[in-house]
């Protein structure tokens, strides 16, 4: 998918095609804010620790930033998604791989004197359980991310107001009486709020499409 091309990607302005300058430290700071816990999480998920999880976020950001520079990206071959996925994947192996090795020389240096001894296996990661972890979190990822993003935009009461109703599951006529505000600029404001987040959701797709 990622492969050293003079061939120009599209000229719409997207996350991917800023990440080809590594002097941009606004887009590779919005694409790691972004991802990170996406990463992390299925690491997490996948019977990692909380220190291996971080050495595969800062591997996988490692393995973006040497591809990104000289990248041609062709939606045919497959998703930036997808791409991710297998370079997460990848990662996650090379932490288990690295626990086994310690595991191994453990063992062999325990039973030094004894003729046989139990091998630990890494585990299996083609397994489809990583997929749909990893499609769960991408979408959980994507929608934390646009609410995060969006909270800074919107008024902090409006915010407030669209938290106490999605959130906290107060009642409109509740949150009405508590701001001192009609019902219906309870369910405008929400309305306004859930339609910026899925518009930031459609933003933030297309910016890694």
């Amino acid at each position: 998918m990622f492969q050293p091309a003079d061939e120009l990607i599209p000229t719409r302005a997207t996350l991917l095609e800023r990440l080809k300058n590594w002097q941009d430290d606004s887009s590779w700071q919005d694409f790691f804010d972004t991802y990170w816990k996406l990463i992390y999480s299925v690491a997490i998920k996948r019977g990692l620790t909380n220190e291996e999880a971080q050495d595969v976020v800062q591997e996988t950001m490692f393995t973006v930033a040497k591809q990104m520079p000289n990248f041609k990206y062709d939606r045919k071959i497959g998703s930036f998604k997808s791409w991710l996925l297998n370079t997460t994947r990848w990662r996650i192996a090379d932490q288990f791989r690295k626990r086994w090795k310690v595991a191994v020389t453990r063992s062999a240096s325990e039973d030094a004197d004894t003729e046989v001894w139990t091998m630990p296996r890494p585990m299996d990661h083609a397994s489809q359980e990583i997929d749909a972890l990893w499609d769960e979190a991408w979408k959980k990822n994507l929608l934390d991310s646009a609410i995060t993003k969006i909270k800074r935009r919107l008024d902090p009461q409006k915010y407030q107001i669209f938290d106490l109703c999605v959130n906290k599951e107060w009642l409109p006529e509740k949150i009405a009486e508590t701001f001192s505000i009609p019902v219906a600029q309870v369910y405008l404001a929400k309305h306004r709020a859930t339609e910026m987040i899925k518009e930031e959701v459609k933003r933030m797709e297309m910016e890694i499409s």
